[in-house]
């Protein structure tokens, strides 16, 4: 997760300082969207490197019945963390830009803020989930 969160903060920066010429929402909005598409795509893949064995039975087939259990307490987890994120790092990102900081210091800043809320939130919804508890 940190390799995806270092690499989201980075792009993102980027991005927001090459949009610099955009509105303040719009640049906001672009800005929250190459962050999104970049940490899923490096976290998703390094999830699944890293979890491709667990959900293997003995014969070599998918136990869906584990996948879809861990799917749903991880959505479930995530899900709160990330509706709180992204409406956090949007609207400080935009109300950074309105007080005139530059684009790639508002969009690391409201990052940093917005990712500190949501890692707290995730934390929680993994515990009422019991994501990590084995059932078995």
């Amino acid at each position: 997760m940190f390799l995806a969160i270092v690499a989201a903060v980075t792009i993102s920066a980027i991005a927001a300082q090459l949009l610099a010429d955009q509105e303040d929402y719009l640049n906001s909005t672009y800005t929250l969207l190459v962050d999104l598409v970049v940490f899923y795509s490096i976290f998703g893949t390094l999830f699944y490197v890293d979890n491709r064995k667990k959900y293997k039975t003995d014969l070599g087939k998918v136990d869906s019945p584990r996948l879809k259990k861990d799917l749903i307490k991880i959505v479930t987890s995530v899900g709160a963390g990330e509706i709180v994120y992204m409406a956090m790092r949007w609207y400080l990102q935009y109300y950074l830009l309105t007080i005139n900081y530059e684009p790639y210091a508002a969009s690391i800043i409201t990052h940093l803020i917005s990712t500190i809320a949501y890692l707290a939130i995730v934390n929680l919804g993994v515990r009422l989930t019991r994501l990590y508890k084995d059932d078995t």
